[in-house]
């Protein structure tokens, strides 16, 4: 191995670091004049990437340079303004150089002993984040992946304490003969919390489905109604803080208590939805939800730090770690390490971007991110009701807007229009029975201007 491609070199670490830097800034500027939309599908980038692995290594400033360029055509522009798919943040600046120093520092945080600077850092962002949502100050917080992984985390730690309240011990147990679990949940609750119960040993035709209104909020009579017509046993009642498509929070603080008269773990999965509570403005729509037992939300969404940061808050701490502690006679352990509260004993050091952008931000400032998502939707909105032809699916209480045209296909034949002519992109939605296309307000980057462009392509591309 030539000097040229030795890894182990510290100057070609330096080139290969400047390469990329040079890479980033160049695409975080051009970001704004691209297409929205990838300009590549899958089939072209496994093209430009594959072949057979070379029998030689080559210089990694290179190799950086190469990955930039023949990745651009496969790139979403998340981090710029008109990005609304799905529901997915752009990543604030201090967050997003934070993220680069923890894979320099190359920290594995699952350990207090072993990395105290990393774990330090999420332990006091995991408490500023359960002082903005009021929420415990005492809660244990874990940092995972994702929404997906807290709904999984939570799930899996209450399930193991309402089990417990029975006199049975999953962890040494096990599932096989252990009493049945009865899980709640509404109508129009997301897919990852199906799927978190899949991993938690709970299959679909197990669960407790309750009715819930037009906009997708849980109905108080029909949970009293749900928990009744049920056997009783260990119970988990789940509860959403911002419905995916209509952004819909529902009403927990009458919920929680019907809830708590079946002697219910009580979990709110508010992947985006929980930092409404942060905002002095759209606080009321949280209104009970710190009743709960456990919470979900996702800091690469409305916080806007970069992917991976999902958080599970547990209310106490003692639940988590009867479930996540693990063993390991060469572990050193502390009194509370990050792996006594989520599923991973090795990992980045995820929640240091989140203390980051918190840090930037500041309370109020936190507080004015959410008002301004909810006032960009607002425009959108305003905008999309002078378009002729298009209506308006959801009443629009947080950062959700939906819309449709009268006819069905042509809904979809718009929604396809708007990727392929790149302003913006959005992604659609089955609400009702019926397809209709859903814009998520979740960056930071999002101006009045990018909502008065992304309209007026929309309104170019309505058929008249």
């Amino acid at each position: 191995m030539s000097a040229a491609t030795d890894p182990l070199d510290m100057d070609e670490r330096r080139r290969a670091l400047d390469a990329a830097h040079e890479a980033a800034l160049s695409f975080l500027a051009g970001v704004d004049d691209r297409p929205v939309w990838p300009r590549a599908d899958l089939e072209d980038m496994i093209a430009a990437f594959g072949g057979p692995l070379p029998a030689e290594g080559a210089d990694a400033e290179a190799i950086v340079a190469e990955l930039a360029e023949r990745a651009d055509p496969g790139l979403v522009a998340i981090p710029g303004g008109r990005f609304f798919g799905f529901v997915i943040g752009a990543t604030l600046p201090a967050a997003l150089a934070a993220d680069w120093l923890v894979s320099a520092w190359d920290q594995n945080s699952g350990s207090s002993t072993l990395t105290p600077a990393t774990v330090a850092l999420e332990r006091v962002a995991g408490g500023w984040v359960c002082d903005l949502l009021g929420l415990p100050p005492e809660a244990a917080v874990g940092w995972v992946t994702g929404a997906q992984v807290s709904n999984y985390v939570c799930l899996a730690v209450a399930q193991h304490a309402v089990m417990r309240r029975v006199g049975w011990d999953a962890t040494r147990q096990g599932l096989r003969g252990a009493p049945p679990v009865r899980l709640v949940v509404g109508e129009h609750r997301h897919g990852s919390v199906d799927r978190a119960a899949r991993f938690a040993g709970i299959g679909v035709d197990e669960l407790v489905v309750v009715a819930a209104d037009d906009q997708g909020r849980m109905i108080p009579a029909e949970l009293e109604a749900a928990l009744a017509a049920t056997a009783a046993g260990p119970t988990i009642v789940c509860l959403q803080a911002g419905e995916v498509h209509t952004g819909a929070f529902d009403p927990f603080a009458e919920l929680v208590p019907i809830a708590r008269r079946h002697d219910a773990w009580v979990h709110v999965d508010g992947a985006f939805g929980l930092w409404a509570a942060a905002s002095e403005k759209l606080r009321h729509l949280t209104a009970g939800m710190e009743l709960a037992d456990s919470w979900t939300t996702d800091a690469h969404k409305t916080l806007n730090v970069p992917y991976d940061c999902g958080i599970a808050v547990v209310r106490d701490p003692a639940d988590a770690i009867a479930f996540f502690r693990t063993g390991g006679d060469y572990l050193v352990y502390a009194s509370l390490d990050p792996w006594d509260v989520n599923p991973e004993l090795s990992r980045r050091g995820r929640g240091v971007p989140a203390w980051a952008a918190l840090r930037n931000l500041g309370r109020d400032g936190v507080g004015a991110l959410v008002d301004q998502l909810h006032d960009r939707a607002r425009q959108l909105e305003a905008g999309l009701r002078t378009i002729p032809g298009v209506v308006i699916a959801n009443e629009v209480p947080y950062t959700q807007v939906m819309f449709r045209l009268d006819d069905d296909d042509a809904t979809r034949a718009l929604g396809a229009a708007i990727l392929a002519e790149g302003t913006a992109a959005l992604t659609g939605a089955e609400w009702e029975g019926r397809p209709t296309l859903r814009c998520s307000m979740s960056s930071w980057a999002t101006t009045p201007d990018d909502i008065d462009r992304t309209l007026a392509a929309i309104a170019g591309l309505v058929p008249r």
